[in-house]
């Protein structure tokens, strides 16, 4: 339980609904596998179309994961009629992005009336267990729908 209070009542439609309208998402086969107040896990399984020359899910990818599940997390605590954006980040890659799943896990640290703090950290599944393969800090500012 994160404690935090959707501000809209349908956040779970509204976090859905704009995920599904991504096509980058859509592309590269992510899926939300956990959505509460605050919290989105996006799950990808490994192709070999995202990989790099050595075979490793490319870094693009792993960030576009963290990104994204960081902003879901947070739009799920925005009021109606507000949008998301990523206003900045600051990612690590601590592994190769090696395992036939992975999985990005963003929480919100701190919400705000117009910037929110996240964290997405982002695991490789392999021999069983799930290593940490990348790690972010992210702000997300709120916007009015149709002011990007």
């Amino acid at each position: 339980m994160t404690g935090f209070t959707p501000q809209a009542p349908n956040y779970c439609e509204r976090v859905q609904a704009s995920f599904d309208a991504q096509a980058f998402m859509k592309t590269i086969g992510a899926r939300i596998s956990h959505l509460a107040p605050g919290e989105v896990d996006l799950t990808l399984d490994k192709r070999d179309d995202l990989c790099q020359q050595h075979g490793f899910l490319h870094a693009g990818v792993t960030t576009a994961l963290l990104d994204s599940a960081a902003g879901y997390a947070a739009f799920s605590l925005f009021k109606p009629g507000e949008e998301v954006l990523t206003t900045e980040f600051k990612v690590n890659l601590l592994r190769p992005a090696d395992g036939p799943r992975i999985v990005a896990k963003a929480r919100v640290v701190k919400p705000g009336r117009t910037l929110t703090v996240c964290r997405s950290d982002v695991f490789a599944h392999r021999d069983g267990k799930d290593v940490m393969i990348a790690t972010a800090l992210l702000s997300m500012i709120a916007i009015t729908s149709g002011s990007g």
